[in-house]
């Protein structure tokens, strides 16, 4: 079974009952937005962390209302996003989310050694893409976090990936290691790294899905394209995750979908003890609501 739409999200998050959302500087008009929607609809409770009276101010002006809602005063970002990352160490909250602070400033939080929040391994980002150009939800890592990631770090990278669909039901993933084209180059790291990767998956050091590699784009979603070029692949044309190169081609793949191709997105970080909200600036409230949903469903 394919999750076919963002709206799943929805319907696995009402499924795991309602969870204590913290967000880190929280006086952010779009998050307090999306944070209320999914109140209302009985997904979270919010935790608000940041600078009370612009919070306030804030969330008057939306409609946010504040009874019985936890807010802790701490104006100055790194430290809110410290004490955000706290209160989830110390069990009152299940899922973090990113409110007006750089992604950096963030990510040291949930990175620090004796504080935070990593479980082993790597930080990625997931963005789940609902296109009208593909029958099915597209999982595009990574647009946000690590820059020219290793072989050691596409690794970490698809096994992210793959725990997060077997979060949300899907028990096979199909990965498609992307490159610029769908043969081996030695000369071309991307390729080489799709060949690797992809037998790694066939001597079952990569478990719980399939991958294929060096995928070209056209050949990782379309079927056609992939008969074209004579290619035989259980993921050829029917990818749910794409592994990209680097973050400069994973983020160009993520504005794209957004702004040109119809898209709408809901996107997480994986690899913390706990699903973390990452959205985007340029996302809009619905984008952050769904992805607060896909949140739950991951928690």
């Amino acid at each position: 079974m394919a999750l076919a739409s963002l709206e799943r999200f929805v319907e696995l998050a009402g499924q795991k009952g309602i969870k204590k959302l913290v967000i880190a500087v929280a006086q952010d008009e779009d998050v307090l937005k999306a944070a209320g929607i999914a109140r209302n609809n009985g997904l979270i409770t919010p935790v608000l962390v940041g600078n009370e009276l612009a919070i306030r101010e804030i969330a008057g002006k939306v409609g946010f209302a504040l009874d019985g809602i936890d807010i802790y005063h701490e104006p100055d970002s790194a430290a809110a996003c410290a004490l955000s990352v706290k209160i989830i160490r110390d069990g009152k909250a299940d899922i973090l989310m990113k409110g007006m602070v750089a992604t950096g400033i963030l990510v040291k939080a949930i990175l620090d050694k004796e504080g935070g929040l990593l479980k082993g391994g790597l930080l990625s980002h997931l963005a789940f893409f609902e296109s009208p150009y593909y029958p099915k939800l597209l999982c595009v890592t990574d647009a946000a976090l690590n820059i020219n990631p290793d072989i050691s770090d596409k690794v970490s990278i698809v096994i992210n990936a793959v725990n997060a669909y077997h979060s949300l039901g899907i028990s096979e993933p199909r990965v498609a290691i992307l490159a610029p084209v769908e043969t081996v180059n030695p000369k071309m790291e991307a390729t080489v790294h799709g060949a690797m990767l992809a037998q790694m998956q066939r001597r079952k050091q990569i478990k719980g899905c399939l991958i294929d590699g060096p995928l070209a784009l056209d050949n990782a979603v379309s079927a056609e394209a992939a008969h074209h070029k004579g290619l035989v692949s259980d993921v050829a044309g029917q990818a749910d995750i794409l592994v990209t190169p680097d973050l400069n081609t994973g983020n160009v793949l993520y504005k794209a979908l957004n702004f040109l191709g119809g898209a709408i997105c809901a996107a997480v970080v994986a690899g913390a003890s706990v699903p973390v909200v990452l959205t985007s600036r340029a996302d809009d409230e619905k984008s952050k609501y769904l992805s607060i949903a896909l949140a739950v469903a991951m928690a």
